[in-house]
Parts: C-alpha cells; structure tokens; sequence
C-alpha cells in the first residue's frame, strides 16, 4: 500500500470512528467505466449503495458486483432523501451521475440539501469524451471562435430569451444535449442560424455497445438517417436517448503549422527580462 493509499485508508477509518459517511456523486462521463477517474473508482469501491440510472447498472456492472444498486429515478425526492439519510448512517452512498455535474444535472437539489455529507467527483464530461472520440478542438481561435452547449429543452422557455436559431451562426459549434425535437425540424432552426450547409455529426452512445457516429450536414442528415428515431422521441418509455449533436464549421475545419507558430510567437515565446 502506498503513501496516498495509506492516508485514504487513514482518513476513511476517521470517518468512520466519527460516523461521518458521506454521498458521492460521481461523474461517469457517458457510461463507460473505462472514463471514470481514479478517484471516482475509489469513491465507488467504498460504497455499499450505488443510484445507478440506466445503463450505468449494466455497464458498470463489473464495478458494481456485490453492491445494492438502485436507479435514482424511481424515487420521488422526499424519498430518494430519505433513503440517503437512513444509509448514511452505516455506510457511504455513491451516485453515478450522466456525464458530469456541470450541465444538466438533476443533482444539485441533493447535494445542496446534504450539505457537507455530499462529496463531489469531478469526472470526463460527453463534450470532453465526444471531442477526443472525433480528434477535433471544437473551439479553434482565429477559426471558430465560440462553443456553446445547449438543450432544445430548456431553449426559449422564457420570453425574450434566445432559440436555437439565434445561437447558431458562423463561427459558432453547438454541442446539443437532450434533443426534444425531430431532427428535420433541428436543422431547419439550426439551417436558419447558420444560413449555410454546415457540418452536423450525431454521436450515439459514445464508448458504449452500439456507438454509431453518423456524419452529414444539415441539408443531407435527415436522408443520412433514413427516419432512424436517434432521439427515442417515439418511445413510450422515456428512455435517455444518449445521442450528442455537434453542429458546426469546426467538424471539417483543417489547420496548419501556421497556426502552432503565430500562438508561440505571439503568445508561448520566452520574452528576455527587462533590466531594472
């Protein structure tokens, strides 16, 4: 065992001696156990009681082997809080969470109720995971100057807020969450942004059994798909649909070495110290 393991195990006995257990929400990226963090995996192991949604049950099930596993989902919140709290009690709680805490999550109710008992693990986020899955920067300076998550869900809830339609527009690469819309219906908002055929990819089930990353652009992916529901808008059960949309220039913009050399001299380059 080493230094670090020694410590962890030091202050997880502390905290047991002071019945302090705690509720981890962990970040699982999009469900591959293969993204989570070392410190994720630690959190998990100590934990007797994972909220699991679906398919994180099946494809962290490796990880998940001799622990009670629930889905989150099928708990009214009073419940769900109550649940935690009689747990807590005698061991910790972990919580797989959908990518991460930082966009879209329906988590922070619990973390903001349990105070100081929930532990929060950063984890490798579907925009990071889709981004190296592609090779591509989706925010190249001097190219394509701004990346902007969103979700047609929450988009022009409010009057006077903006739609699709006006956060799209050259130079702009949109990472679509929780598409509600169908898609012929998505890329006539998103074609009136762009006022151009731009490059829009659907990544399906990224790092799970049954990827699929369907490319086109907004005039031909509707024929790409060939009326392929990608969205599980007909679905009955409301299942997650787990297909990120990337729409923009970025998806085929090419760069040189021109571009590496102007950052380093304009911006990386040692620059001599001035006397005095």
């Amino acid at each position: 065992m080493g230094q670090t393991d020694e410590f962890a195990a030091g202050a997880w006995k502390d905290r047991q001696a002071a019945g302090m257990y705690k509720a981890y929400f962990i970040g699982a990226g999009p469900g591959n156990p293969d993204l989570l963090t070392l410190q994720g995996a630690e959190r998990l192991k100590q934990s007797a009681l994972v909220f699991a949604p679906e398919p994180f049950e099946t494809t962290f099930a490796t990880m998940l082997a001799g622990k009670e596993v629930l889905i989150p989902f099928d708990f009214d919140f009073a419940d769900l809080v109550q649940c935690i709290e009689d747990r807590l009690k005698s061991a910790p709680v972990a919580f797989l969470i959908p990518g991460d805490l930082t966009f879209y999550s329906p988590f922070q109710a619990l973390i903001n109720h349990l105070g100081e008992a929930a532990e929060v693990i950063p984890g490798v986020g579907i925009a990071n995971a889709a981004s190296a899955r592609l090779k591509r920067t989706l925010d190249l300076p001097g190219v394509r100057n701004r990346a902007i998550i969103v979700s047609p869900r929450t988009l022009g809830n409010e009057q006077g807020m903006p739609g699709l339609e006006d956060l799209a527009g050259k130079g702009a690469s949109l990472l679509i969450y929780m598409n509600n819309l169908p898609l012929d219906e998505l890329c006539h908002q998103l074609r009136v942004g762009y006022q151009a055929d731009v490059p829009i990819m659907l990544v399906h089930r990224l790092g799970l059994p049954g990827e699929e990353i369907v490319r086109g652009t907004l005039d031909t992916i509707v024929q790409t798909t060939a009326g392929r529901d990608y969205f599980n808008l007909e679905d009955p059960t409301g299942k997650p649909a787990l297909t990120l949309v990337i729409v923009g220039e970025t998806l085929s913009s090419e760069v040189d070495g021109s571009w590496w050399d102007y950052r380093r001299e304009h911006i990386w380059k040692k620059r001599p110290k001035e006397n005095g």
